[in-house]
């Protein structure tokens, strides 16, 4: 599969900061690493021959101007360095998705990468390829064409694409054509210079450890898939992910079983999948949800059992397999199922100084800021301007002092 940029910009001073310079011309070139790999090897060989309810802390809304070195003028060591700190564009998807022709607002990909970047960011997480039909480009940037395209504006911008909650086969065992369009999309990911692809859902919205297991099948397989074309695959998980799997008898009239070992559904997918095949990205406010919902269990001899969830000792058990989060906040609300409510970044209740401290490896996870409710009907600012208070509260967590 060819994959490649007709640009020839770097994707900003911060990815130098933890590029090699080969991964970094890799990058600028927007070529897929085996082939990049398999193309500086021919060179070289051509010349030889229940929650825990904790306050907040107070964050200062000034911005971090630091350079990725961890310290900020004495103030104690950042828990998000500058090169991290990046935005899923469905927190703005009303910005990318409005008319440039009826609104003075920003409108389309190109201006609000401009405005993202004037806030701070220097990552996106993509939500789909579509904008308004009258900005640059068009409706839809879902080709190898648009890829490029889009690419020309986060070079401009000093962006980084990360990642693209996008096309995951529906399919198992795969048709040719769910094959064929998931190649497409490695492709465009490719271009774009992402390190990762995956989709905002489950892997399956079953219960049942069978499901489970053909979920890992299909999954390793298209983590294969994606690993020869350099790409990390990725499932973004809700909290139903973290309720208990039923993989115990006594058996319902359809064989199934009714109780649990206790392990949670998405831990075990976890254990039957490949390390080196597939990688996951919490969204930090629906742990926080699973907690509050999913803290007991029917054992099998019928007893309940409490456990309660942790996402960051998750995080930290599993390590290197959460290499993106999604920062979204949330103040306590106990009347309406969830035990939350969504809240731009910092302006809540989920204590992700904690929770940033406890998991580390600040230079290799990234954090997505997303707020579903940010666009609104009647304020058609509010999502911009709340994606800009949001990168001022993650660029002021420090880690507390000892």
């Amino acid at each position: 599969m060819t994959s490649y940029s007709d640009s020839s910009r770097t994707t900003g001073a911060d990815a130098a900061l933890t590029d090699t310079p080969d991964e970094a011309l890799r990058r600028s070139l927007g070529v897929a690493r085996r082939r990049f790999l398999s193309t500086c090897t021919a060179v070289a060989a051509g010349a030889v021959a229940a929650p825990v309810f904790g306050a907040s802390p107070a964050l200062a809304h000034g911005r971090d101007h630091g350079h990725g070195h961890g310290h900020d003028h004495g103030r104690g060591q950042v828990l998000v360095p500058p090169h991290k700190r990046g935005i899923i564009l469905y927190t703005v998807r009303d910005a990318t998705a409005r008319d440039p022709l009826a609104s003075d607002l920003p409108s389309g990909f190109r201006e609000v990468f401009k405005q993202l970047a004037r806030h701070g960011y220097r990552q996106v997480e993509f939500a789909g390829y579509n904008q308004h039909a009258n900005a640059p480009g068009g409706a839809s940037l879902e080709s190898v064409e648009g890829a490029r395209l889009l690419r020309s504006w986060l070079d401009e911008y000093g962006l980084r694409a990360q990642g693209n909650h996008g096309f995951i086969p529906s399919s198992w065992p795969l048709t040719a054509a769910d094959k064929d369009t998931f190649k497409k999309h490695l492709e465009i990911a490719n271009i774009l210079g992402m390190d990762h692809m995956g989709t905002g859902g489950d892997p399956t919205g079953s219960s049942y450890r069978a499901d489970w297991d053909v979920a890992a099948d299909k999954w390793n397989a298209l983590g294969e898939i994606a690993r020869r074309e350099g790409i990390k695959l990725y499932t973004h998980n809700h909290d139903s992910a973290y309720g208990f799997l039923l993989d115990r008898g006594p058996l319902d009239d359809q064989g199934r079983p009714t109780r649990s070992s206790g392990i949670r559904k998405l831990e075990y997918f976890l254990k039957v999948t490949d390390p080196k095949l597939v990688w996951l990205e919490m969204d930090i406010f629906w742990a926080h949800v699973a907690q509050y919902k999913f803290h007991t269990y029917t054992a099998p001899d019928g007893s309940t059992r409490r456990n309660v969830f942790d996402p960051a000792g998750l995080v930290t058990r599993y390590n290197k397999r959460y290499p993106l989060f999604h920062a979204k906040d949330g103040v306590v609300d106990t009347s309406n199922g969830m035990g939350w409510d969504m809240v731009p970044f910092g302006t809540g209740d989920i204590d992700y100084t904690t929770f940033f401290s406890r998991v580390g490896l600040s230079n290799y996870r990234n954090p997505m800021v997303e707020d579903d409710n940010s666009p609104s009907a009647t304020d058609p600012a509010q999502s911009l301007r709340e994606a800009k208070i949001s990168y001022d509260n993650m660029a002021a967590l420090r880690r507390r002092r000892r």
